[in-house]
């Protein structure tokens, strides 16, 4: 089924905080479901269906319709890790379209950093997990396994660390800006490469943030979000795609997002040259490299080259990504960064980005993300937006 025109996205709102010590995870969710309500013009009332995933507290959608008191005929808990919110755009755009909804809210919430927990550590999981019983006394962690993705991209492609830490350079400038980034100072290679070895070779700096806070989206029917007074952001394409051990068939060198992207684009009929805008899910300056080669902006092993020299630096970069700072240097609520990159897509769509940053005539975002262990198992999900 095509998504193609099938909903807008109504509202947007980022939680300011980045440590959230007096706040529950279902507080985040509940505040930052107002604010997207309020930024969309709509009310509690209005919403008759609700997505969340693995960070809702409780029982997920059925603990937190009843915190939010909210009375729905759709609910949708998907989990594919930190690109579930990104996935549960286009859900709500298939319930909206199957007449199963009108007006859906979408709510993430996280207190990783209070409760000190990085999701950076090996830990067994659930011991009926099929993979983790088997791969848990070899301590996996987060880093190591998007080391080994970053060491052989390094190795197949002659990837350096230097062309990595254009990443962060990227994102640094771009949080400069925002007033409410973790991580305001802007750094050079150079500061990236003398930062300590994480996992190599992954230096710190090449590592988001860890912070708590939350985001909030609402989706509605093309004819509700034209009775709103807020611009129009119109879903255009969707994929989603799964990749995994395939049977022993294993390459680091690339991502699900080769999947998932060629059926957004295929979807939105539009391909990677006419996009304005990337939001691009950024765990690791490794991730982000990887999803601009399998998404088609460069081919597959240019990556390195093509995010020197500062491609990626807003306003005037060849492809200007991720103006808030991402999960690099602004904030990563929840080990689920996805949900803030459509929000800033959709600040860039409406010309409501920070002023240093807003690129000019940005009538189409690609929003991307991948949740999981790139190096293992890992989903994800791509949309393309238009401002209308």
């Amino acid at each position: 089924m095509s998504l193609d025109g099938a909903a807008c996205i109504a509202g947007v709102w980022e939680h300011p905080t980045r440590k959230a010590t007096d706040l529950s995870v279902a507080q985040l969710h509940a505040e930052c479901a107002a604010g997207a309500l309020a930024d969309a013009g709509l009310t509690r009332a209005d919403v008759d269906g609700y997505f969340c995933a693995g960070d809702a507290p409780g029982m997920g959608p059925l603990s937190m319709v009843d915190y939010l008191n909210l009375r729905v005929r759709h609910v949708d808990a998907t989990d594919i890790g930190g690109t579930s919110y990104i996935a549960h755009v286009a859900h709500a755009a298939e319930a909206i379209a199957a007449g199963r909804c009108n007006v859906a809210l979408i709510t993430l919430g996280g207190r990783t950093r209070s409760e000190g927990v990085s999701g950076k550590v090996p830990r067994p999981g659930n011991p009926t997990q099929p993979d983790l019983q088997f791969e848990f006394p070899y301590a996996p962690t987060t880093v190591n396994m998007y080391a080994m993705c970053a060491a052989r991209h390094m190795h197949e492609f002659g990837t350096t660390s230097e062309q990595l830490a254009w990443i962060k350079v990227a994102a640094s400038h771009h949080a400069q800006h925002n007033p409410r980034a973790m991580l305001r100072d802007v750094v050079t290679v150079q500061d990236v490469l003398a930062s300590p070895i994480v996992a190599t070779p992954l230096h710190r700096l090449d590592c988001c943030v860890i912070s708590d806070g939350g985001g909030a989206l609402v989706v509605v029917r093309p004819e509700i979000a034209t009775s709103l007074s807020r611009p129009r952001v119109v879903l255009r394409g969707a994929g989603e795609a799964v990749k995994g051990q395939m049977g022993g068939d294993v390459d680091l060198t690339y991502s699900a997002g080769r999947w998932s992207g060629a059926a957004a684009f295929e979807m939105a009929g539009v391909t990677p040259a006419d996009i304005r805008y990337a939001s691009i899910y950024d765990s690791f300056t490794i991730t982000v490299l990887m999803q601009i080669e399998d998404l088609g902006f460069c081919e597959k092993g240019q990556g390195g080259r093509f995010v020197s020299d500062g491609a990626l630096i807003a306003p005037h970069g060849r492809l200007p990504w991720n103006t808030d700072g991402g999960g690099l240097c602004n904030n990563h609520p929840g080990n689920r960064g996805g949900i803030t990159k459509v929000i800033e897509a959709v600040r860039q769509l409406r010309g409501e980005a920070h002023p240093a940053v807003q690129v000019q005539d940005c009538h189409l975002a690609l929003v991307h993300g991948t949740g999981g262990q790139l190096a293992s198992r890992h989903g994800a999900a791509t949309l393309i937006l238009e401002r209308v």
